[in-house]
């Protein structure tokens, strides 16, 4: 059971504390409810811009990097469809410090046309090197808009293409930021070292004067019902042909979602896996092959990603995955396999729980999920799926008008 302390400020930010005096250090971690998904269709990747422009410095701080080094901290940041979140750790004696940092960024940044130019260069060469210059770099690119039609996932976080981040102009990034990084759009989670009544002094005393800006009211378009099975294909320079399938699935939180998660495990999850056991080992039919969910704070993915062995059709491969998608879908699974992917998850928790930054990310994402609690009932949600919940989940979403499927060949 881990415990923390909540409180939210009057401006509107949300603040929870975990108490570890097993560790000198201190994870501070802010979770901005805010990323690909509040974008404007023709003004993509700007979440993640963002994520690059607020370590750019600040109207006090010209150098934040700097100052955590100097301290003997460390720091990073991540951006995804639903969210963007910055972390730091650092001894728990100069904890003052991380708030001012980050209450100094959140009030203002310092808004450049260098910073802009700079953090731009960045995210367009992370562009290149990552989705576009490597070998199936532009798969999810491909699979989401086919997936998708009307709901802001259908593109991915960097952006649907090059050009919305190119002819960025600043004043659309000022206008972006005052719009998604008050505190009213802040969860900020503690943990480490620490006195609970020490951080509530320094909320207040760091961003207790950023003022709330309450404005944006997300309103994002429904995904309609997927009644038609959708497939494309391309050729590109690959090593191998691959094949890439995606069906919609129920957010996470849902109670299906915990069915549909492990239904991902119960197929790739280790060396006894479904997938590796039958489609890798006994009939040779894939190199790797995965299986996984988008975990969407709405309606998600369930996705399968696989490379072909040479001399293998992509019909027969796609045929042997259908296979073992319809065993899912009309067997209930042994209690022994459920019993040991549930251990697994439990054992995963625990270790990943081990660390100060994983339960300071995790208490801030399942408060914006609703409910901090949540990172206390998590593996019991798990363990109450039962397999007929299972075969249930896998009927509802191992439907061919439900899937997308993207044929990836290597030129000849």
């Amino acid at each position: 059971m881990i415990k923390y302390e909540k409180f939210t400020l009057e401006n509107g930010l949300k603040v929870l504390v975990h108490i570890d005096k097993s560790s000198p250090l201190v994870a501070v971690n802010l979770l901005y409810d805010v990323g690909a998904r509040d974008e404007d269709s023709s003004r993509t990747g700007f979440a993640h811009l963002f994520e690059h422009l607020m370590f750019g410095g600040s109207q006090n701080i010209p150098d934040y990097d700097k100052v955590i080094q100097q301290i003997g901290g460390s720091n990073n940041a991540f951006t995804t469809n639903d969210i963007t979140n910055y972390y730091l750790t650092l001894p728990s004696s100069n904890l003052e410090t991380a708030f001012w940092l980050e209450s100094d960024r959140m009030n203002q940044l310092e808004f450049s046309i260098k910073s802009l130019d700079v953090q731009r260069n960045v995210v367009m060469e992370e562009f290149k090197q990552r989705y576009l210059n490597q070998p199936y770099g532009d798969a999810m690119l491909l699979l989401r808009p086919m997936a998708y039609k009307k709901h802001p996932y259908l593109w991915a976080t960097i952006g649907k293409e090059m050009k919305h981040i190119e002819e960025a102009k600043l004043q659309d990034v000022e206008d972006f930021f005052y719009k998604h990084y008050g505190p009213q759009n802040c969860v900020l989670s503690v943990v480490g070292n620490v006195d609970d009544n020490e951080v509530k002094r320094l909320a207040e005393k760091w961003f207790g004067d950023i003022p709330d800006r309450k404005g944006y009211v997300r309103d994002l378009q429904k995904e309609d019902k997927q009644s038609e099975e959708r497939t494309i294909e391309v050729e590109k320079d690959v090593p191998a042909d691959s094949l890439y399938m995606s069906f919609h699935m129920a957010k996470k939180g849902s109670d299906s979602y915990y069915s549909t998660d492990l239904i991902s495990d119960v197929l790739s999850r280790g060396g006894s896996s479904r997938f590796n056991q039958e489609l890798i080992k006994t009939q040779k039919v894939f190199g790797n092959i995965d299986a996984y969910v988008s975990g969407s704070i709405d309606p998600g993915m369930f996705i399968i990603s696989g490379t072909l062995l040479p001399g293998i059709k992509m019909e027969a491969a796609e045929s042997a995955v259908w296979h073992e998608l319809e065993k899912v879908t009309s067997e209930l699974i042994q209690s022994r396999e459920l019993q040991k992917l549930k251990n697994k998850i439990e054992s995963t928790t625990v270790f990943e729980e081990i660390g100060g930054l994983n339960k300071a990310m995790n208490l801030a994402q399942f408060e914006l999920l609703g409910d901090a609690n949540g990172i206390n009932t998590e593996v019991e949600k798990y363990n109450r799926v039962t397999a007929e919940d299972i075969k249930k989940a896998a009927k509802t979403v191992f439907r061919r008008e439900n899937s997308s499927t993207l044929r990836y060949y290597a030129k000849k």
